[in-house]
């Protein structure tokens, strides 16, 4: 297939200008989403690395955060909008949990539509340890502290924006 004459690719619909600045925008550098796949599969990396020994996956290391912050009984669907995963991928990751021993799921007697999630005393057990990670991981990006809350605050305001576009709930953060 051959590629398209500049002339070719022009709609009537936008001046030439307009449409040359967003075919400038078709570049990878250009490209946010790129940006935020490939810093969250490096960070993402270098978790995977300090986790195994524990052996945590990257998803049981979030859900177990969520779990630690919380100071009453979770349900799985207060779980999944912490999170933001749909129920098709964290119904498992919590299954494979609980399989280890690092958590329980029990149906609430008055409604058994609600499950919730509990750890178990090995769950809490890894508290200290996951901690290390953390602050391995830290240490490990190339980034000062102060550079690292400012853009992990600017990446949650956008999350919050965009989650609130779609009609769902924000977010909170600390």
């Amino acid at each position: 297939m051959t590629k398209p004459a500049r002339s070719d690719l022009r709609t009537a619909d936008s001046p030439p200008d307009e449409r040359e600045h967003w075919r400038r925008e078709l570049y990878l550098d250009k490209q946010l989403c790129l940006a935020l796949q490939i810093s969250s599969s490096l960070v993402t990396r270098i978790y995977r690395g300090l986790l195994e020994p524990l052996g945590l996956t990257y998803p049981q290391y979030l859900v177990l955060i969520a779990l630690w912050e919380q100071t009453e009984r979770v349900s799985m669907g207060a779980l999944r909008r912490s999170l933001c995963m749909d129920t098709g991928a964290l119904t498992p990751l919590v299954k494979r949990m609980e399989a280890a021993g690092l958590l329980t799921r029990s149906r609430d007697e008055a409604d058994e539509r609600r499950v919730w999630v509990d750890l178990t005393e090995k769950g809490w057990s890894l508290r200290d340890e996951v901690a290390d990670v953390r602050r391995e991981v830290v240490k490990r990006l190339p980034m000062p502290g102060a550079q690292l809350a400012e853009l992990r605050s600017v990446l949650q305001q956008m999350n919050d924006a965009i989650l609130a576009a779609e009609g769902g709930p924000g977010r909170k953060h600390a």
